[in-house]
């Protein structure tokens, strides 16, 4: 029988933050693959290595973890005051599924140098050296993230000494602004607290009550206490990963919180929904040794964060729960702002399992309603392979 042969598609492999994916620019994607739709969905699964029911994803660009099971595609925008619009695909390792829900705030790191080297952005907004500011469309949530990223004699520079804990090397340091972060969710009405509390009564089978904040910014997140599901917050990946009846609690906490926030409209939906919502459980600060050895002190840090991230302990933390944590801890009242000590604040330092993270976020009270007009946070990104994939013809 004929076999159609590869075909080759320009791509680059960035790390951003504690992530790494495989980004594509829009007009360099095959016909069928430039609009949402099943082509597309498989396109992408297969230059990963999806689905995979071996767990490893040898067969494509994927790391077999949340982490690196990811994909951008990049196009110069059509909406004014933005450069670029930025689309992100969190593809399913065992299942043949791209979960187009949410965004990632740690690949959003590499979105502007990508631009930039892809002549995405006008060169005349580029200075030769000093910083370049990227005005970014994020397509999957409908909000603005604006990246302030180094150049160099007219390139992006990528190497520094900014060190990020997860990320074993230094590089350039590149701060995001995420701007009105409270995300627009289908069913939660763009409310930053979709049952307007800030913490609630969250019914769990199985689990029981648990108090819970329930909240949209950066990604729709479910904070839970340590203590209540048997944690005290210093844990690492094992600890949790290993633990086949943890994971199906956490998977449980997730469905029930994400039916409470509007998110589904029944249980069975949950499935279909992976990368959103995310859980993450907070403790008072303590001290810990990070994966990597490094001891933490709990004089260092406002709070422990640890959190869940496609059925699995993240091993750092997410780009955009950091906002979600940073936004829940400037306001009043939050399991989050509890935990740092219940004052009010503009940043915070939290410890995850790789080391320690600062996000700051600007909260104000309007009209009786919480509003936040931007997080910050730095990440770094870098250039690990730039080039084309290559795909079976007949894959998609």
């Amino acid at each position: 029988m004929a076999q159609l042969p590869q075909i080759r598609i320009p791509a680059t492999y960035l790390r951003g933050g504690t992530s790494k994916g495989v980004f594509f620019r829009l007009q360099d994607l095959p016909a069928s693959a430039q609009v949402p739709g099943a082509a597309r969905d498989a396109l992408l699964q297969r230059v990963i290595g999806s689905p995979d029911p071996y767990g490893k994803q040898i067969d494509g660009m994927g790391g077999a973890t949340s982490s690196t099971s990811k994909t951008v595609i990049v196009s110069k925008s059509a909406r004014p005051d933005h450069d670029v619009d930025y689309l992100f695909g969190q593809v399913a390792i065992d299942k043949a599924f791209v979960d187009w829900s949410g965004n990632c705030g740690n690949l959003s790191a590499a979105v502007g140098p990508f631009a930039i080297a892809g002549g995405l952005v006008d060169p005349a907004r580029l200075p030769r050296d000093g910083t370049a500011v990227v005005r970014i469309w994020q397509a999957n949530i409908g909000k603005t993230i604006i990246a302030h990223v180094p150049m160099a004699n007219g390139e992006v520079q990528e190497t520094g000494d900014f060190e990020l804990d997860g990320v074993t090397f230094p590089a350039a340091e590149v701060q995001l602004e995420f701007m009105d972060p409270a995300a627009e969710e289908e069913g939660a009405g763009g409310a930053m607290f979709p049952t307007g509390n800030v913490v609630d009564d969250l019914d769990v089978p199985g689990v029981g009550t648990l108090k819970a904040t329930m909240i949209n910014a950066g990604i729709p997140t479910i904070f839970v206490e340590a203590s209540a599901i048997g944690y005290t917050g210093t844990e690492l990946q094992d600890a949790i990963n290993s633990d086949a009846k943890a994971l199906a609690m956490f998977e449980t906490i997730r469905a029930h919180g994400a039916l409470r926030m509007g998110l589904i409209k029944s249980l069975d939906e949950i499935a279909t929904r992976q990368h959103t919502p995310k859980v993450a459980f907070v403790a008072k600060p303590a001290g810990y040794v990070a994966s990597s050895g490094k001891p933490v002190a709990a004089c260092d840090i406002d709070l422990l964060v640890r959190a869940m991230s496609m059925g699995k302990l993240h091993h750092a933390m997410m780009g955009t729960a950091a906002v979600a944590i940073g936004t829940a801890a400037a306001i009043p009242g939050t399991l989050v702002n509890l935990a740092a000590g219940g004052s009010e604040r503009q940043a915070v330092r939290f410890g995850h399992p790789s080391g320690t993270l600062r996000v700051g976020a600007e909260a104000q009270l309007v009209n009786g309603t919480w509003a936040v007009t931007k997080a910050i946070m730095s990440r770094s990104a870098r250039v690990l392979m730039e080039g084309w994939v290559r795909v079976p013809g007949d894959s998609f």
